[in-house]
C-alpha cells in the first residue's frame, strides 16, 4: 500500500468521504521545508508498504493520506493543526488518536493499534488488540472573522510609526518598508550570513510587536496566518508586520535564525514568542499578556524605547 498524497480540501474529502466506517484513516500533515518532515515521510512509507493493497472489490481496512499543512490549511484547521509532523488515525470520522513528532515506534504501535483487519494484524504480529477507543473530536469555533479591516490606532499607519496602528485592509504589504534600513534586500547577489542575519535581527525589531505571516493583515495567506491576525486584532493588539511569502531570502533566513521553523511567527521587543498556539497559551496563562501594545490597553502606546531603532 501506498501513502496518497492530497492537494486540496475537496480531495481530501472525497477521499475520506468514501471510506467505509470500520475503515481507519492514517492522515499525515507535514511540511516539505521541515527535516523531521523528511524522516517522518519515510517512516510513514515504510509503514505503509508494510499493508497489502485493498483487493478489488473488497472495502479498505486501512488507507494513507499525506497533506502539505501550509498548502491545504483548510483541512490544517479542521483539524487544529499546530505543529507538523503529525500524524491524525481516524475511523468513520472520528479521531481516535494523534501523534506528533519522529517516534516511529509510537507510530507503528498507534496504527497497528487502531487497524481492525485481522489478517493485517497478524502479520505484523499484533493479535488480540483492544478495539479502537472512540474518541469525539472537540468543537471548534469556525466562525473565524474573515473581515480583516481592523482599526487603526492612533490614526493612519504612516502618520505615527509602526508602533502605532493596526494593520488594515488599506497598509502596505510589509510595513517595515516604512523604514528605508529596512527595506526588502536587492538582487545584486546572494547575501552573506552575516549580513543576512543583521538584517533579520533589524526586523523582527521593526515594531514593539512583530508578526511575520505568509499574506498580509488584510489577505492572509494560510490558515494559521489568519488566525493570529484575529488574535490580535480580538485582543486590540498593535503589531507590525512582514509578509514572508514576498521575500524568500527572509522566509527561509528566519527559520534558522529563530531556530522555529514554521510560520506565522510573533517577536515581542525583538525577541520570540513562537507561533499560534504558544501566543494562544501565553493569552491563556497572563490575562495582561501584551496589555502595554494593546490599542485600548492600560498601557496605551507602545514605549518609545520600545520601539524599533531605524538607525
Amino acid at each position: 500500500m501506498e501513502v496518497t498524497p492530497i492537494d486540496s480540501e475537496s480531495s481530501f474529502e472525497e477521499q475520506t468521504g468514501s471510506l467505509p466506517p470500520s475503515c481507519l484513516a492514517v492522515i499525515y500533515f507535514h511540511a516539505p521545508w521541515a527535516a523531521p518532515c523528511k524522516q517522518m515521510s519515510t517512516i510513514l512509507s515504510t509503514l505503509a508498504s508494510t499493508y497489502q493493497p485493498t483487493p478489488s472489490g473488497s472495502a479498505p481496512q486501512i488507507a494513507f493520506f499525506s497533506l502539505d499543512a501550509e498548502e491545504v490549511s483548510e483541512v490544517s484547521e479542521q483539524y487544529d493543526v499546530t505543529q507538523v509532523p503529525l500524524v491524525v488515525l481516524q475511523k468513520n470520522g472520528e479521531v481516535v488518536d494523534s501523534i506528533t513528532g519522529t517516534d516511529a515506534s509510537k507510530v507503528r504501535k498507534a496504527v497497528e493499534k487502531h487497524a481492525t483487519d485481522a489478517k493485517q494484524e497478524k502479520d505484523v504480529g499484533k493479535m488480540g488488540l483492544p478495539p479502537a477507543q472512540k474518541v469525539t473530536k472537540p468543537e471548534r469555533d469556525q466562525t473565524v472573522d474573515l473581515n480583516e479591516n481592523g482599526p487603526h490606532a492612533n490614526g493612519s499607519s504612516n502618520g505615527g510609526g509602526l508602533a502605532k496602528y493596526a494593520p488594515g485592509a488599506n497598509d502596505a504589504a510589509t510595513a517595515p518598508e516604512y523604514s528605508s534600513s529596512l527595506a526588502p534586500a536587492t538582487n545584486t547577489g546572494t547575501p552573506s550570513q552575516d549580513d543576512l542575519n543583521t538584517r533579520l535581527s533589524e526586523l523582527v525589531k521593526a515594531a514593539p510587536v512583530m508578526l511575520f505571516m505568509k499574506g498580509t493583515p488584510s489577505a492572509p495567506q494560510c490558515g494559521f496566518s489568519r488566525q493570529t491576525v484575529s488574535l490580535l486584532r480580538d485582543k486590540g493588539v498593535r503589531y507590525g508586520f512582514f509578509n514572508i511569502l514576498a521575500d524568500d531570502e527572509v522566509r527561509q533566513g528566519l527559520k534558522e535564525y529563530s531556530e522555529w521553523p514554521t510560520f506565522p511567527q510573533v517577536y515581542v521587543g525583538g525577541e520570540l514568542v513562537g507561533g499560534l498556539d504558544i501566543l494562544k497559551e501565553e493569552f491563556e496563562n497572563d490575562p495582561e499578556f501584551l496589555n502595554e501594545y494593546m490599542a485600548q490597553g492600560k498601557g496605551g502606546p507602545a514605549a518609545p524605547e520600545r520601539q524599533a531603532q531605524a538607525a
